[in-house]
């Protein structure tokens, strides 16, 4: 899960790596006591979130293009997987972070809202939203 939330960020396997021990480190240096797995499970989706952004905004990390092909961890055979996930990964953040929790780690909006410190309207905006984009850049039908 948590190399999954780096990758959408990082886009590379190196990279993603590096965050992915990084996150795990913090934890194991937080004394931080967690409620439950749940609570567990946030922290790290969030840390992790967090962690990736500091990596894209460092003056250090410089952003190259690349094969997405190449780098993929576990490549679905069907082409229509990697069209959808090379779509998500375009999304803007607020777009990416809002589906990649509600669709694959399944939650719910109003906890992606508690999540994200943001209100439950505006997460149900930015999934209505971020669909749109999606079906756009696949070509389906718009709604």
């Amino acid at each position: 899960m948590v190399y999954r939330v780096c990758f959408l960020y990082l886009k590379n396997s190196a990279d993603t790596e590096d965050a992915v021990q990084n996150v795990f480190i913090k934890l194991i240096n937080t004394t931080k006591p967690f409620k439950n797995d749940e609570h567990e499970k946030a922290w790290l989706i969030r840390c992790a979130t967090n962690h990736c952004k500091d990596v894209l905004k460092s003056a250090y990390k410089k952003r190259t293009d690349f094969d997405i092909s190449e780098d993929i961890p576990d490549k679905e055979s069907e082409d229509s997987h990697e069209d959808l996930l090379e779509a998500l990964m375009k999304l803007p953040d607020k777009y990416k972070d809002c589906i990649y929790l509600h669709y694959y780690e399944g939650y719910k909006t109003d906890e992606i809202a508690a999540l994200l410190n943001k209100p439950g309207s505006t997460i149900r905006s930015h999934l209505s939203e971020a669909r749109e984009l999606l079906r756009e850049t696949l070509g389906g039908e718009s709604a």
